[in-house]
């Protein structure tokens, strides 16, 4: 896909309203330090789109970058890092369980776990809150240039496992560095918008 245009349009803190948006919505979930801001920056070709930061923990809103004035990326608060307070970790819970409840927009969620490492206890609990929410998760498995080739289907395994998963359930490794898994990523997209547009589409009339 050609990024004409790619903006942060909306915020969304613990208190606000969520947009009514215009065009379907992809969103990224993820622990506090897996690289949700990288890998959008990297399916942008964009250094700076979503903030990063050596700083666990910094994205405490949601984010809605809406590309090509046709549909849009959301960034879920960062779960899962241990300097944040209990009471904060809840805020963050609580507004990711709004969104995939009200969200009226969304067609797929993105699960980043780290493929170096089983999925944590809050990786399996997102999962699971996934699926209870009407979603299969895609998972991302992050960080894949941290590993040698040969052992990429070993920890693939291992992420599968780890999360539950069915031996149908989309797993795809994934590198900001390299950029192995973006198109892959994208052709998710385009799959999910084109069969939005034969929804749309109005059937011809028949004389």
């Amino acid at each position: 896909m050609i990024i004409k245009k790619a903006e942060l349009e909306t915020v969304c803190g613990i208190t606000s309203k969520l947009p009514q948006s215009s065009g379907p919505e992809f969103a990224f979930a993820g622990k506090s330090n897996v690289g949700k801001s990288s890998l959008i920056n990297a399916l942008m070709n964009r250094k700076s789109l979503a903030r990063t930061s050596s700083q666990p923990g910094k994205t405490q809103t949601i984010n809605f970058y809406h590309i090509n004035d046709a549909f849009y990326y959301v960034d879920l608060p960062g779960y899962g890092y241990a300097k944040v307070p209990v009471e904060e970790k809840a805020r963050w819970g609580r507004m990711i369980e709004r969104y995939l409840q009200k969200s009226a927009m969304l067609k797929c969620v993105f699960l980043l776990v780290d493929i170096r490492h089983e999925p944590s206890a809050n990786d399996r609990l997102m999962a699971d809150w996934i699926r209870a929410n009407g979603y299969m998760p895609v998972i991302i498995a992050t960080k894949t240039d941290k590993l040698n080739r040969s052992q990429v289907p070993k920890h693939v395994k291992m992420v599968r496992e780890g999360l539950g998963l069915g031996k149908n359930s989309l797993i795809i490794p994934f590198s900001s560095v390299t950029k192995q898994g973006r198109e892959e990523i994208w052709d998710l997209v385009e799959q999910q918008l084109k069969s939005k547009e034969k929804e749309e589409k109005p059937e011809e009339s028949e004389d």
